[in-house]
């Protein structure tokens, strides 16, 4: 169906262009002997206090988040509950859970920032065709850790080492350019100091884009930032990671469902 009055098109990052992280928090869920989405569980429901949240809004250096990130997820007291809380809802049965964990934070983003660096070929392609089609504008809209810049510059308290770089497969920076320039306007969460789903997050982008909400078509792969777009006006996708690698990606403490379009 085509969508006239459409003028930007709105693309998050991992797990839309890139290879979404959360394949790698999977694949350590099974090294731990964890339950699927356990540890995704964990970091959403922390909420906007969580080291993942504080993060992706700039808030702190790598070396804090890292302390912070493993320790949060270490927490079985306040992830067993919220891990049950997560099944009921599901309608699942909760598997015996573990009473003592121990998540090394800086192993685990590791793990994560090395396997997101991908590209997904196909979207790349779709990025670039509509904007060589010059008829709307392509914005990246992304909870991110760009506030690093490969010239030293960084928004934390602190530059990142060459070494500490190449573990996390940043070598070009958290955000290269050439991840840059396959958009008109790219807004990234560490450096507005607003993340998804926070509704401010997507009217920043328009306001500096120019867009209205109602004129943007927005793609995520997670359920909540879908739905805050969806009841700011605009047209959502869902692009489903889940379905094809068992990641639940649209269940939230407070959220269990979005009607969004299927890509």
């Amino acid at each position: 169906m085509a969508l006239p009055h459409i003028k930007a098109v709105i693309f998050d990052i991992g797990g839309v262009v890139l290879r979404s992280p959360f394949i790698a928090i999977a694949d350590y869920e099974r090294e731990k002997g964890l339950p699927p989405n356990y540890l995704n569980v964990s970091i959403t429901s922390r909420g906007s206090s969580g080291a993942w949240q504080k993060f992706e809004r700039g808030e702190v250096p790598l070396r804090t988040f890292y302390a912070e990130f493993g320790r949060d997820l270490s927490d079985t007291t306040n992830g067993n509950i919220w891990y049950k809380e997560y099944c009921a809802r599901k309608g699942i049965s909760c598997p015996e859970l573990l009473e003592q964990l121990e998540v090394d934070g800086r192993d685990l983003f590791g793990r994560m920032m090395r396997s997101a660096s991908t590209y997904d070929v196909h979207m790349v392609t779709a990025v670039k065709r509509l904007r060589a089609a010059g008829r709307w504008r392509i914005i990246a809209l992304t909870n991110n850790f760009g506030g690093y810049r490969p010239d030293g510059t960084t928004a934390a308290p602190q530059a990142i080492p060459d070494a500490e770089l190449e573990f996390l497969g940043w070598q070009d920076g958290p955000v290269p350019n050439h991840l840059r320039d396959l958009f008109d306007y790219f807004y990234d969460s560490s450096e507005v100091g607003l993340r998804k789903p926070d509704p401010d997050f997507y009217l920043h982008a328009c306001r500096e884009s120019g867009t209205n909400p109602e004129e943007a078509i927005f793609l995520d792969d997670i359920g909540m930032n879908l739905k805050a777009a969806k009841q700011l006006g605009m047209v959502t996708i869902h692009v489903r990671l889940e379905e094809s690698l068992g990641i639940d990606l649209c269940s939230s403490v407070a959220e269990e469902h979005l009607n969004g379009a299927k890509l």
